[in-house]
């Protein structure tokens, strides 16, 4: 029977590294706090990396490199094997850690696990991904082919929203092509990322070959500047993209680095609305906005439709339920609430409303990371009051009774946005939602290509050559028809365009496989006879 996982107790002093195979608490001296977001209380300090426990991390994958390499890809495709039974075994812990550090909802936990899983399968075909090409006789007894050469040390830095789902987008893919793997997740949710580690040791992975470094920026500064790393994947904000991108370019290395967003969803005249509304609500709030392919803004082709779409979607926003991740724990009794909301129109908001939706045991957004983020989103819904946009349903009073201290935000929902507010133009990443009016189709896609973020957009319309011409001509990288998170399975790759990319691969996927690895071409010869030398370009006669 395999053993489970043993990740660190959510009471300990200190969650630790995890290098070369071994826990370890590291000595720095730098610590960070880990928060329960439903509480606010501090569960745990983590480790923060010094640059000599970062260059430990990329010596271990080094030294781990060439064996690694070396196994054949059916071999390295049998340990992801069993780290997908132990991820699916273990799922469970999995997503209670998540939500302890995160806050999100255990489904979503559940959720954003699967996609990740999805990943490790795609992975698991690396004999099939790694088969080269071959010509025979591009010249008289002369063939030719293909391989696909890992790069060597690997690193993985990635954001809070998503601690198992996000790294896993990078190091399956990774480490199948047989490079070694350095992963830096975020310090607000360190747990689950010691959990996969574990479950990869366990799995057969040889040490070494995959490791977590817990750290902040001066973790990824020391990444980024060995020259044994050979390439870095980042997700998070676009100006942090933006200057990983130039520095690890200039450095040499291989970059893929996916930046901020601000997902638009068309709702044309003739939408199911009822359905829009739905997805809207999921789309929006799920997570509590903490998604880069959240849809944060509805445009609303004419004033009926808007008028429209309102008179559904917002009783849904004002019923959200909203409280603790995981109200079957321990700390976290199944508490829930209402949003208690106020119109800017001085009527009382719904209370009571169910979206058919989510477990109704369960609430359907929990809370806000970190009370620093809390306070800069209720910062934008403050600006766009200020700015002119009307706040049909107001979040900035909620309180979740037993968790007054809790970084809740209740769901907000403006009309009447103008291109030039901050609460249009920048990435709120939260339970915000903007709905601009405009009077045709051609309004709203001109509308969506002229924001500096092209990462996923949506239209929802019965007309197919609406969702056709929509699907071809906008400028983004990921497009949802009547599907308003168009996230992309596994084996296509995920990547957004403009300022929400910079590199030229996308993530997982057939894109993956190209990043993570080196085309070598081999042209080969067994001559039956001696031939002089050529002195002239060789040609293949």
């Amino acid at each position: 029977m395999t053993t489970p996982p043993n990740p660190p107790s959510l009471e300990s002093s200190l969650i630790p590294h995890f290098i070369n195979g071994q826990a370890l608490a590291g000595s720095s001296g730098r610590t960070a706090e880990v928060y329960n977001p439903a509480t606010s209380k501090v569960q745990a300090q983590v480790a923060l990396a010094s640059a000599a426990e970062a260059a430990q991390a990329v010596s271990a994958a080094q030294a781990a490199f060439p064996a690694w390499a070396e196994t054949p890809p059916l071999q390295r495709a049998r340990v992801l094997f069993r780290f997908k039974e132990l991820l699916e075994r273990h799922a469970g812990e999995i997503a209670a850690a998540i939500s302890a550090e995160h806050g999100k909802v255990l489904a979503d936990a559940h959720g954003e696990l699967t996609r990740g899983l999805e990943v490790v399968e795609f992975a698991c075909g690396a004999p099939h991904l790694l088969k080269g090409e071959h010509s025979i006789n591009v010249g008289r007894g002369v063939d030719s082919y293909t391989e696909y050469a890992p790069l060597g040390v690997v690193a993985g830095v990635t954001p809070f929203n998503f601690p198992c789902m996000v790294p896993m987008w990078m190091f399956p893919v990774a480490l199948a092509c047989g490079n070694t793997f350095v992963l830096k997740p975020s310090e607000r949710v360190p747990s689950a990322p010691l959990i996969l580690a574990r479950l990869l040791q366990q799995a057969g992975l040889p040490e070494g070959v995959f490791n977590v470094l817990q750290g902040d920026r001066l973790a990824v500064d020391a990444l980024l500047d060995d020259p044994r790393v050979q390439a870095l994947s980042f997700v998070g904000s676009t100006p942090v993209a933006e200057a990983l991108y130039a520095r690890g370019s200039a450095l040499g290395k291989r970059v893929q680095a996916l930046g901020g967003a601000k997902n638009h969803m068309v709702i044309m005249p003739d939408a199911d609305l009822d359905q829009a509304a739905s997805a809207l609500l999921g789309a929006a709030f799920g997570s509590a906005g903490e998604r880069c392919m959240a849809i944060s803004v509805a445009v609303c082709v004419g004033d009926a439709t808007a008028e429209a779409l309102i008179a559904k979607l917002r009783p849904l926003v004002e019923g959200l339920r909203i409280g603790p991740g995981n109200p079957g724990s321990a700390e976290q009794q199944s508490v829930q609430s209402v949003q208690s909301v106020q119109s800017v129109q001085g009527v009382q908001g719904v209370q009571g409303v169910q979206a058919t939706h989510g477990d109704p045991n369960e609430p359907d957004m929990g809370p806000l990371v970190t009370a620093a983020h809390r306070e800069r989103v209720r910062a934008y819904i403050d600006a766009g009051v200020a700015e002119g946009a009307e706040l049909l349903v107001d979040g900035r009073g909620l309180r979740v009774p037993g968790f007054e201290e809790g970084f809740f935000l209740g769901g907000c929902l403006f009309d009447r946005v103008r291109p030039e507010m901050r609460i249009y133009r920048e990435e709120i990443f939260g339970p915000v939602l903007c709905l601009l009016r405009v009077p045709d189709w051609e309004a709203a896609l001109k509308l969506v290509d002229g924001h500096e973020y092209g990462n996923g957009c949506a239209i929802f319309t019965r007309d197919g050559d609406a969702a056709r011409q929509f699907a071809h001509r906008v400028q983004a990288g990921m497009v949802g028809i009547n599907v308003p998170i168009p996230v992309p399975m596994a084996f296509h790759s995920f990547g957004g365009w403009k300022r929400s990319l910079f590199g030229p691969l996308h993530m997982h996927g057939p894109d993956g496989v190209r990043f993570y690895t080196r085309l070598k071409t081999v042209t080969a010869r067994w001559p039956t006879g001696q031939r002089g030398p050529e002195f002239t370009m060789p040609t293949m006669k």
